[in-house]
Parts: structure tokens; sequence; C-alpha cells
């Protein structure tokens, strides 16, 4: 118990012998750990938007007169890929015209016999897949032809691949900068107890023993930065959210509560783990070369 309490005592002496230091690090973790957690909030909430899009992507397969249409159903059910597939007789499709005509639909009565081909309504689980499948429908014998929006299918596939990558740099680009903050704060603070260390060595202290104060002080500066980011960062969104709704509510903006929170805890763990692993690295070498033999 007497150990726990020199280490908290120390480790808290360290932060407040450098509160400016300490503040500027808190400073930088938090804009280091906003950023990192405002990517995964962008990245996040356009796959949330790509998937409901992709969601109501659809591949229409026109089939030519007299075609099997369960069979039909049945073969491309086998292609891999599909959420749902409907298919839609002459009857069908011509009741969906009517209703989409409203006051317009006595003009079909003028056709007379129904000219509309049995069909099939297709939705896939990505955007990328529907070209391919489009391709495999235009081989079948009894597809005789094709409607889908490929342009939008690319240009959403594109998107979702530019947004994985972005949000891949920008994790990277801040753990490093985290990494880099929390060691030269943990190194200064090293240095700036070099003699003390080297006696306590001298004196038969552990290694370990000499170097938990440190690490516990990168712990608890990249566990605070990481949790004020989290904080600041997910009631600025609820905010901004809400009123992102109200002027464009035709976009499905990410609103899960629980996803959210698992978002700050994993910025906290993050900071933590981080401030862990930079301020072991800082502190262990110089520890190091403070036991070498003269």
């Amino acid at each position: 118990m007497s150990t726990f309490r020199y280490l908290l005592r120390d480790t808290f002496r360290l932060i407040f012998r450098h509160w400016g230091m300490s503040l500027l690090t808190l400073f930088s973790i938090s804009a280091v750990f906003f950023l990192l957690g405002a990517s995964s909030l962008l990245s996040l909430n356009t796959r949330h938007l790509l998937g409901n899009i992709e969601g109501q992507l659809t591949v229409q397969a026109y089939l030519k007169p007299g075609s099997d249409l369960e069979a039909a159903r049945k073969k491309v059910q086998t292609f891999g890929n599909i959420v749902q597939i409907v298919a839609i007789t002459p009857d069908e499709a011509l009741e969906h015209l009517k209703a989409r005509l409203g006051n317009r639909a006595e003009v079909i009565t003028l056709v007379g016999e129904n000219p509309l081909p049995p069909a099939l309504e297709i939705r896939v689980e990505r955007a990328a897949h529907v070209s391919s499948l489009a391709r495999r429908l235009v081989a079948m014998a009894e597809v005789e032809d094709v409607v889908y929006a490929g342009g939008l299918a690319e240009k959403l596939s594109r998107l979702s691949v530019f947004v994985g990558r972005l949000s891949v740099g920008i994790l990277v680009i801040a753990v490093v900068a985290a990494v880099m903050v929390l060691f030269n704060t943990v190194r200064m603070a090293v240095y700036s107890r070099r003699d003390e260390i080297h006696v306590m060595l001298q004196v038969g202290a552990t290694q370990t023993y000499v170097a938990l104060p440190f690490v516990l002080q990168g712990m608890l500066l990249g566990m605070m930065g990481a949790a004020f980011a989290a904080l600041t960062l997910l009631k600025g969104y609820s905010s901004a959210i809400s009123v992102l709704a109200a002027t464009m509510p035709f976009l499905l903006f990410l609103r899960d509560g629980a996803l959210l929170a698992k978002l700050g805890v994993v910025l906290v763990g993050a900071g933590i783990c981080l401030g862990w692993i930079a301020s072991w690295f800082a502190v262990v070498r110089y520890i190091r070369d403070a036991v070498k033999p003269l």
C-alpha cells in the first residue's frame, strides 16, 4: 500500500511540477483526439449514408415475353451478393404504373393489351456489386433488357473507398502526433529528475519502480486529454446533428447513442494506451543508459 501511495504521490508531483507543460500536453492531446474522433464520425456517417443509398439501389431485369418468371428468379438468386429479389408479373407492373400516373392512368386503357413484360427487381449488398450483376443478367438468355443506375453505383463505390483511405490517413497522423507529444512530455520530466533517478537506481531501486510514476503520468495525461476530447466531440456532434437534421431532413445522420458511447470509450482507451506506450519508451531508454557501468 505504501508503494502505491508513493507512486500516486510522485505521479501527481510530476504533473504539477511542470504544470505548464502538462496543460500544453493536455491541450495537444485533446486536439489530436478531437481530430481523430471527428474523422471517425465522418467515416461512420458517410458509410451510414452510403449504406442507406445503396440499400435503395435496384437493378431492373426485364424478361422476354413468355419467360418463366419464377425460374429466372431462382437462377438469379444463385448469383450471390443479393439482398432481395422481387418478381413482378405484367399485371403487377401495370398496377404500379397506374398508381404512378394517378389521374392520367386512363391513358393506359387506350393501349389495349398489357404491353409490360415480366421483370425482376433486385437489390444488392453494395453498390460495387451492381455492375457485375448487370453484366451477368445481360448474359442470360431470358433477359431482354437491364436497367440500373450504373453511374451512381460507381460513384458511391469510389466515394466509399476514398472515405476509408482518408480515415486511415487521419488515424495514422493523429496517432503519431499523440505519441510524439506524450513522449516529449515524459522525456522532459525524466530529464528534470535525472539526478534523483540515478541515486534511486544506485541504492537498489528496481527499474520498474523508478519508471512507473512516469508511465502513470503519461497514461493520466493521455486519458484526461482523450476524455475531454470525447466529451467535447459528442456534445458538439449532438448539437450539430440537431441543426443539420432540421435543415436537411432528407439526409439520415447517425444517431445511434450506444455506438457514439462506444466511440467515446474507444477514444479514452486509446489515450491510455498511447500514453503508456509513449511514456514507457521515453523513460526505459534513459533508465537503461543510467544503469550501464561507466
